[in-house]
Formats: C-alpha cells, structure tokens, sequence
C-alpha cells in the first residue's frame, strides 16, 4: 500500500521538476527524496521519471498517477490546515473574501484589529461566490464576507453594510457624460465584462436586460479589480463595485454611481452549526465600521 510520505514526495518530485527543488519544497536531504522515489518505484512496479539530458522527465504513468494523487494531496493538507485552525480556536481567525473587499476595506478591517488585539493571528483567502459554502464546509475559514450571498440551508448571513455599483472610466476621455452615469450612458461604448462576479454581476445583466439595453463587451474577466486595471490602461469602461474603484483609483482614472443606484448588500456568512467566536464577531463589527466609513468618504 502506498502511504501519504511516499505521495508527498511524488508530488513535490513532479511539481518541483527535481529532486533537489522537491527536497528543498519538503525540507529534507535529498538522498531522503531519492530513496523514497526509489521504493514507490519499486513497490509500483514501474518508472516514474526518466533522466533525459540531465533532467527529471515524468512518464505516462506518472501523468496519469499524478492526477489521482493531486486530489488525495489536496484533501489531506486541507485536512491538516483543519486541524491547525481547531487548534487556534479564538487565538487565530480565518477569514474568505471577495476579491474587491480584500483590496483596501480588509486590510485596513485587520490592521485596526490587531492594534487593539495583538494577539489575534489572521489567515485570509480569497474567494469567488460559488466557493463559499465549500470554504466553511471544509475548514478553511471561519467566516466568509461578500456580497448578497445565496441561500443556502446551512447557511448563517448578516448584514454589514452596503455598495453600490459605479462606472469607471479614464479622465481624459472625452465622452464622458457630466454628472451621475444612466445605464443608457453604456450603449455603444467598449465596456470592460465581468463572468463571474457573483450576485451583483448578475443584478447588472438584469437591469440591463429589464431596460432593453446592449452594451459592447470588448474584453471580459474574471474579477472586478482586473476590469479597473484594464480601465486604466484604456481598454475601456468598467462597471465595478464602489470598494474597487476607490481601491483603484488613480490620477488617470475615475468613477461615478448611477442614476437610479445600483446598490447591493455586504455581508459576512457561516454555518449554522459552526457560530464564529467571540474574537471573529468583535472583527465582524469592526469590518462593518471601516465599510461606513469607506463609504462615507466621498472623495474618491
């Protein structure tokens, strides 16, 4: 039977491309490596690398081994940081969020934090709406914060605020209207298209739709903060929530709300079963102050 080291080492052997690198990766001697490699070959029954001018090549086989074992290897650390994260319990918080609120609100959410409580450890990811529930089922955070999240059964969500979507767009451009944006400003302008940007995306295609209105998508991504980068560069028009575009803000770019507001809701979730502790609900209401007071800047 083949046992975890032996995966380990196979897969950082196949990752890293070397023995030396994967010995490094794993923090051992290389010999250890080699003779771990050794036996798996052995015990398998065929090769799993070949030396070709120098270099580790990986066979067939070990294409194919390696996409079985990427899953074990993936559950078992996930399995490990698990158990870290039990025992951190109120020492430590572990945080998922959408990418935009990770730019500026987060940072300055946990800076302001640790100040008051230095002995708090954060762990944080980022994460996409269709990820949540998984994150918290497999331990990998505490609490989850975005926007307007599904319903789900096992599901907690509170309030902690809200956004709004705005239009971003480059100061020297000329077409610009004075003013709150419509969504009317947006026909036949080149527009910057956002495939998974969860609820709030999807709120925008709505309305869009409701109002019979076509736009011209001339780059689509994935994420908000890649759509305010490609603004800057002049690829276009983005339509990102309002934490991006002052987290993106620079001397060549701009935003502005529309009119009516596209506004959508902030919030953190957690399992029904798993109630954040003490600590991450002191963090949760201190995120939601930075949020107001984010919001209340109106100086973009």
């Amino acid at each position: 039977m083949v046992r975890f080291r032996q995966i380990e080492v196979f897969h950082a052997v196949y990752t890293a491309g070397s023995i030396s690198a994967a010995a490094r990766a794993l923090h051992v001697s290389q010999p250890s490596v080699s003779k771990v490699l050794h036996h798996t070959q052995q015990q398998l029954g065929f090769e799993l690398f070949k030396l070709v001018r120098g270099r580790l090549v990986a066979t067939d086989a070990a294409d194919q081994l390696f996409l079985e074992v990427s899953e074990v290897y993936k559950r078992v650390r996930s399995l490990r940081k698990a158990v870290e994260g039990m025992r951190d319990v109120g020492g430590r918080i572990r945080v998922a969020v959408v990418p935009s609120l990770a730019l500026q609100v987060l940072p300055v959410a946990i800076a302001r934090f640790r100040k008051r409580h230095p002995d708090v450890m954060f762990t944080v990811h980022t994460l996409h709406h269709d990820e949540v529930f998984d994150f918290l089922y497999e331990r990998r955070c505490d609490i989850a914060i975005g926007y307007e999240f599904p319903g789900h059964p096992r599901l907690e969500r509170h309030a902690l605020g809200n956004g709004q979507l705005v239009a971003m767009y480059r100061r020297d451009d000329p077409s610009v209207p004075a003013g709150s944006w419509s969504l009317a400003d947006l026909e036949g302008r080149p527009v910057i298209g956002v495939t998974s940007g969860g609820p709030i995306a999807d709120r925008l295609e709505r309305e869009l739709q409701r109002k019979s209105l076509q736009v011209r998508e001339v780059v689509s991504n994935q994420t908000f903060y890649v759509a305010a980068a490609l603004t800057r560069c002049g690829a276009g028009v983005s339509i990102v929530d309002e934490f991006t575009g002052r987290a993106m803000l620079d001397a060549h770019t701009d935003y502005r709300p529309f009119d009516p507001p596209l506004e959508f809701r902030v919030q953190y979730a957690y399992l029904e079963d798993r109630a954040p502790s003490k600590t991450a609900q002191k963090f949760t209401n201190l995120f939601a102050k930075v949020l107001a007071e984010a919001r209340a800047d109106d100086s973009p």
